[in-house]
């Protein structure tokens, strides 16, 4: 299989097992308050694929939620007012991939980082790399002054081709290691992650697995569909390569993680990942309120679960110290492990 072409057969695989779910019975629930609320609860009762995980993690219990927030629906209530008791609701579910869209605001969960450190400074970023760093599409880099190669991908929303990564790799090649820094990449397109990864593989490799609702129940799935990924035939990477993480490492971006995790020549610094590691999908109200939720979970190659984030290989968070030297603790502890033998 070419480098997963998995973004494509992933997407198909997840709309052919969520069609005959994708929504609930239109004349099942009317457009009011109580109507919307109902439809809103069922539809993640249903297709949400997170409730045992989240259960064993908090003590989730979704038919509690319902009646701790059916109690405040009233259908005198207007829609400012129903939108706050739903997207409190869905905070319960402690999920970004799980939002509510209206035309007057949209409803989402950031506390999977914010209660965390940062771990990543703007301001310390632009000491590493000044102003006469390369650009190559969605990638910055350049060389450190200890020939260590240094490369920021932003977000995986932003495209990166084949011959932007040829360019990028050519550069740096006679480095004597990489820094692959993707801290507060929040995901993206998981066709640029696969892109990216392929250059650090040399084998096809299993790099996890995912499955799909086949029924309405919490514990409805399928099997276990392994996730493979092929190296790429243009350059690739043959030295070691540090990727640095922080909380706000999410969705594509965790998943990018998850497939490093697997190359040979990884090492994972920093702070754990901000995780979502289902796929997400998208239903309506019948006021047309959007909502979107995680609808398929993806698994490391030991089939764990990494919806609550990956570990890194070394932990390194950015001191009070070395930020008031100017220094990136996690920056200068990957250099540290790129030139040790």
């Amino acid at each position: 299989m070419k480098q997963l072409s998995s973004f494509f057969s992933l997407a198909a695989f997840v709309l052919i097992a969520l069609l005959p779910f994708s929504c609930v019975d239109e004349e099942e629930f009317d457009d009011s308050p109580q109507g919307n609320f109902e439809a809103l609860w069922k539809i993640l009762d249903e297709h949400y694929c997170f409730f045992e995980e989240k259960r064993a993690a908090y003590g989730l219990d979704w038919n509690e939620v319902h009646e701790k927030y059916r109690v405040r629906i009233s259908n005198k209530m207007n829609r400012n007012q129903l939108f706050e008791v739903c997207s409190e609701m869905l905070a319960e579910l402690r999920d970004g991939h799980v939002n509510l869209s209206t035309a007057h605001d949209f409803a989402r969960y950031w506390h999977w980082h914010e209660d965390y450190p940062s771990n990543f400074s703007d301001t310390l970023q632009r000491r590493y790399l000044g102003t006469d760093y390369k650009i190559a599409a969605g990638l910055r880099y350049k060389i450190l002054d200890d020939n260590i190669g240094y490369v920021y991908y932003e977000s995986f929303n932003d495209g990166i081709g084949e011959g932007n990564i040829d360019e990028v790799i050519s550069a740096l090649m006679l480095c004597r290691g990489l820094i692959l820094d993707i801290r507060n990449n929040g995901g993206g397109q998981l066709t640029n992650a696969e892109r990216l990864a392929a250059r650090f593989l040399n084998e096809t490799t299993t790099v996890g697995y995912l499955c799909h609702k086949t029924g309405t129940g919490h514990s409805d799935f399928s099997s276990l569909k392994e996730q493979r990924l092929s190296p790429s035939s243009n350059l690739r990477w043959q030295k070691k390569v540090c990727v640095l993480t922080n909380r706000s490492v999410y969705s594509a971006a965790n998943e990018f993680v998850k497939y490093m995790k697997c190359s040979p020549h990884a090492i994972i610094v920093g702070d754990k990942t901000g995780g979502g590691a289902g796929m997400p999908f998208m239903s309506s109200l019948p006021n047309g309120w959007a909502v979107r939720f995680s609808a398929c979970p993806m698994f490391d190659v030991n089939r764990q679960s990494v919806e609550f984030g990956i570990d890194p290989d070394v932990a390194v968070s950015i001191t009070d110290a070395d930020f008031l030297r100017g220094r990136d603790t996690i920056i200068e502890e990957a250099r540290a492990l790129l030139v040790s033998p």
